[in-house]
């Protein structure tokens, strides 16, 4: 029900799920399904979540300059264990490249050496982003309302462009959740 409710296959739900009931956030019986636990006050942890700024959790960027190949992407994609890269010219947004976007175009075949990361990377201009100021709240809800797995953060400069200051990932927010939890009450 809650996967319907929030428009997701229950499948791209369970992970999330199952990481909340490690926190003792949630609980979990089979043949029940999962609810609320009792252990940590929903109030408190909400108030605690929208304390955190996402500048205090953020990892640095990962960038790929605009005339990097499609296949130096993926190799760096690999190399740094991440899911996302950013597209940039001297720290000046350009795109966003997902391990999805990589995969769909080397399942179309070509030479991935000589194809340029602009065929592959979402546009700035259709990117999903926020600033540190943001709260953890504001980045969970826009990954799940956008199914992506990081968010750029950004600022911009006296041009107006997009700087990219850092990212936010599921597994950034993940750690914030578990601190929290972790500082009060003991994951067994």
């Amino acid at each position: 029900m809650i996967a319907e409710k929030i428009g997701l296959t229950r499948a791209a739900l369970r992970p999330d799920l199952a990481v909340l009931s490690m926190c003792d956030i949630l609980g979990a019986k089979p043949k029940v399904g999962y609810f609320t636990s009792t252990n940590i006050p929903k109030r408190d942890l909400v108030k605690t979540l929208m304390k955190i700024k996402l500048g205090d959790i953020m990892s640095s960027p990962v960038v790929i300059d605009e005339s990097a190949s499609v296949y130096e992407s993926i190799v760096r994609l690999f190399m740094e264990n991440i899911g996302t890269l950013f597209v940039a010219d001297n720290h000046v947004l350009k795109g966003i490249v997902s391990r999805k976007d990589l995969l769909k175009v080397a399942m179309n075949g070509g030479d991935m050496s000589n194809m340029p990361i602009g065929i592959a990377m979402t546009s700035v201009a259709k990117a999903i982003y926020l600033d540190k100021d943001n709260t953890i709240i504001d980045a969970a809800e826009k990954i799940i309302e956008c199914d992506i797995d990081c968010i750029p953060i950004v600022e911009f400069n006296e041009f107006g462009h997009m700087i990219i200051i850092g990212r936010v990932s599921k597994t950034n927010i993940t750690r914030a959740i578990l601190d929290i939890v972790g500082n009060e009450t003991p994951i067994v």
